[in-house]
């Protein structure tokens, strides 16, 4: 079980940093600091944005659960 988690661990957490960098920039940042946020969004989020942030967040659901879970084996 052990091994399990932890090879589930590593495995979502590669996958939650691809997750996070294909999101899209949403402005602000150190971007409009330097004159990168003069451009807005047009129509709001696209069907691929929000099922990009739903995987993203079974991914972290993932990614949280098997921490807790080895934190919980390691602890005994």
């Amino acid at each position: 079980m052990k091994l399990f988690l932890q090879i589930l661990l590593v495995v979502s957490s590669i996958m939650l940093i691809i997750a996070v960098l294909l999101h899209k920039g949403r402005g602000g940042g150190l971007s409009s600091l330097f004159g990168g946020g003069t451009q807005s969004s047009l129509a709001g989020s696209s069907v691929a944005e929000k099922n990009l942030d739903r995987i993203t967040l079974f991914i972290g659901a993932i990614w949280m659960i098997s921490v807790v879970g080895l934190g919980l084996l390691l602890k005994v």
